[in-house]
Parts: C-alpha cells; sequence; structure tokens
C-alpha cells in the first residue's frame, strides 16, 4: 500500500509489513523513514540486520540467497537494500518481484531508493513490493511548505518561533531541509524556553540555501522575482553552468508556451496541462504563471533565453550571467494589464 511520509509513524505502531520501499530526493525526510522502520523492528525483537548496498557489480543472487537463508543467530532480522539510482536492472527487478510474491519468514526487507522517476514507480517490480508491503514516497518540500514544515519541527522540539524567525530561517535553507534540520537544533540548544525572533535567527544561523535550476525555474514561473534572482546568484556562486540552467527553463517555457496558446483559444488550463502531461504536483504553479501573463509575454521569455543561449555559444556578445539577470527579472515580473495573446 501507498503511504505518506507523516502517517508512518502511525501505521509502524499499529503494525509491521513484510516490506517497505521508500524512495525520494530529499535526504534527510528518507533518511527519517527509513530510522522509523528500524526503530520499529527493533522494537519487535528484529535484532540483526545485514545492509546491501546496490552498484554495478552488484550479484542479486547474494539478496536471493540470503532471503531464502535462515539466521544463525537471531530468528528475527531486517535486511537493508541500499539502491541509490532507483533502477535495479532485469535482473534486480525480477529478484524484488519473486520476493515480494514469498516475502521471507521473521524477515523485513527495507529498500531504500534515491529519487523515483514515474516508470520506475510504474513498473511490475515496483508495484509488486508496493502491493506486498507499504510504498513510502518522499517528496521536495517547496518554497511555501518550508515555513509549516519548520513551524512543525520546531513545536517538536519545544521551540517557540516568531513567523518572521520563520520567515528568515526558510529564506537561510531553502532547498536544504538537511542544514535547516540542523539550524533547529542549534537554535533549540541557544534558545530553549524563549521566544525566538528574526534577529536571533540571522545571529546565528548560517546562509545555507542550496539552489538547483529548478528552484530558480520555478521561482521565475511563480513571479516571484526576489527569489527568483537570489536563486540565480546562489547557482552562480556555486559555479552552475548556464547551458544546463537555460535547457531547464527553456524547456519549462516551452510547456507554457504552447498551454497558454491553447488556453487563449478556449481550452480549460486543467485539461490542456493534463493533456500535456504536466507533472500533477506542478500543475498549480503552471496555473498560476498562465493566470499572470499572457502568450505573447512567454513567447518573448522565450526568445530572450534563446538569446541568453546564443551567448554562450559566443555568437552574440554579451555577459551570459547579466542577460540570465535580465530575463529573470523580465519572466518574473507580473505585468500591470495583461496583453491580448
Amino acid at each position: 500500500m501507498k503511504l505518506a511520509p507523516d502517517k508512518l509513524e502511525a501505521h509502524l505502531r499499529d503494525s509491521l509489513a513484510p516490506l517497505y520501499i521508500i524512495g525520494g530526493d530529499e535526504p534527510l525526510t528518507v533518511e527519517e523513514a527509513a530510522d522509523s522502520v528500524r526503530a520499529a523492528v527493533r522494537r519487535q525483537g528484529y535484532d540483526e540486520r545485514e545492509t546491501f548496498f546496490v552498484d554495478g557489480g552488484f550479484d542479486w543472487r547474494e539478496l536471493a540467497a540470503q532471503s531464502r537463508n535462515m539466521s544463525l543467530f537471531s530468528q528475527r532480522r531486517l535486511l537493508e537494500l541500499r539502491l541509490p539510482g532507483g533502477r535495479p536492472g532485469d535482473e534486480g527487478a525480477r529478484v524484488l518481484k519473486a520476493y515480494a510474491a514469498e516475502p521471507a519468514p521473521d524477515t523485513v526487507l527495507l529498500l531504500i531508493c534515491g529519487r523515483l522517476e514515474a516508470a520506475a514507480r510504474n513498473s511490475a517490480w515496483y508495484k509488486a513490493l508496493e502491493r506486498a508491503g507499504v510504498a513510502v514516497q518522499v517528496w521536495p518540500v517547496t518554497a511555501n511548505e518550508l515555513p509549516g514544515w519548520l513551524q512543525k519541527r520546531a513545536r517538536q522540539r519545544s521551540l517557540d518561533m516568531s513567523p518572521e524567525a520563520i520567515d528568515a530561517l526558510a529564506q537561510r535553507t531553502e532547498g536544504n531541509l538537511l542544514a535547516a534540520a540542523q539550524e533547529l537544533d542549534r537554535l533549540a540548544l541557544l534558545h530553549g524556553g524563549e521566544r525566538v525572533h528574526a534577529d536571533d535567527v540571522v545571529a546565528v544561523v548560517a546562509d545555507s540555501a542550496r539552489f538547483d535550476a529548478f528552484l530558480w525555474v520555478d521561482a521565475l514561473l511563480a513571479g516571484d522575482s526576489r527569489r527568483a534572482l537570489r536563486a540565480l546568484q546562489g547557482l552562480r556562486a556555486e559555479g552552475a553552468e548556464p547551458p544546463l540552467l537555460l535547457w531547464a527553463l527553456a524547456r519549462e517555457l516551452r510547456t507554457v508556451c504552447s498551454a497558454s496558446l491553447r488556453v487563449a483559444r478556449g481550452e480549460s488550463a486543467r485539461g490542456v496541462l493534463e493533456s500535456l502531461r504536466v507533472w500533477q504536483r506542478r500543475r498549480p504553479l503552471m496555473e498560476r504563471a498562465l493566470r499572470r501573463a499572457s502568450t505573447r509575454r512567454w513567447h518573448a521569455c522565450l526568445a530572450r533565453t534563446a538569446r541568453c543561449d546564443l551567448v554562450t555559444k559566443g555568437l552574440l556578445r554579451g555577459s551570459v550571467w547579466d542577460e540570465m539577470v535580465q530575463l529573470t527579472a523580465f519572466a518574473a515580473a507580473t505585468p500591470a494589464r495583461r496583453t491580448p495573446a
């Protein structure tokens, strides 16, 4: 069965499945979910743990053999399998499907994956594991969700933070949940029992925001100029390659342009985004982008992206980073008046 990460603890208090598969690209949340499973099996007397790391030379027959062999030292055990790439290959898929069909007795299998694409989650091996046990898919915490995530975690630490302090911490740790969790622990040690204000956060929290191309693109599409420009500045400081950033932006802009043209012709935004196979979690962002600017403006953004690409190739003069700053400011700005498509 499918289970949200925040429902896992309650499930583990009531029952224990024969296998768990935990996947996602938020390492902190993935590891905390795995820790919850480990703690639950220890409470149930599973005091032996064997760990396997799947790399290019991994022999899946070893896992199959271990699942059939009874332990000499313990009646109950945890088999932990780490699959960073999220792709077991043909042999691994066969072994996992066979295991799901007949889980080993007195054994819990914990499969920890990295990011799982839709193709992997729809594969036969994944579906077999999902039916036989519990599948926990971890999604990234968005910028809009981060303040709530921080507030909830602060309460768990009996940390009283003002809304301004939460906003300051969110700004300084955006895109880096591990840093956010560590800074909350520091604040709890320094200000336990006291009200934490924004100045307290600024005084002790380093700027740990980690931006990637998609975070920059999302801020731009959302019309958040300040965050988009700050993300671009962070990407430049981290040595990001402009061609990769422009590729990510152009891909999203082409989708927005196509959707905007069809919406202008009378189709519903929801139906258009569904037909374009836009990921469901991204549809609210795309709908917001369609509402705030016209088809003509989004095509202008795409043209500016193409110009930036020509600058990176030396076909036009100029600084690509200066061009990208201008592109970001233009694309993230919401026109005072919507122009006809």
